[in-house]
């Protein structure tokens, strides 16, 4: 908002690109971070009262024990934010080897 550019002096594709994948990693951190935040948010328990308006509350038919553990999705999530992560830093490692290669014919 505040930057200072000269007249005449334009971001070359690299800067772009860089300014995009930093761009689309705030945002992923934010959607991650979100995601990982609302089931911990929405995980309350709402007590049913024993003797209430309706009548007494049925006893549950079948009672689940669970043992703990991570749901599938966030774990897909985490896997794709992994691999999106390591296909941004292998593109830009590329990138970057090949300047310097192109820069040293240059001399």
């Amino acid at each position: 908002m505040f930057t200072y550019h000269r007249r005449g002096t334009h971001l070359n594709t690299a800067a772009r690109l860089r300014r995009l994948v930093v761009a689309l990693a705030v945002v992923t951190c934010g959607v991650l971070g979100w995601a990982g935040a609302v089931p911990a948010a929405s995980a309350s328990i709402i007590p049913v009262p024993a003797d209430g308006p309706y009548g007494p509350a049925p006893a549950p038919a079948v009672r689940l024990i669970t043992a703990g553990g991570m749901p599938g999705w966030q774990i897909t999530l985490i896997a794709v934010a992994a691999a999106l992560a390591a296909a941004a830093a292998a593109v830009l490692l590329d990138r970057a080897r090949a300047s310097r290669r192109t820069a040293s014919t240059t001399r």
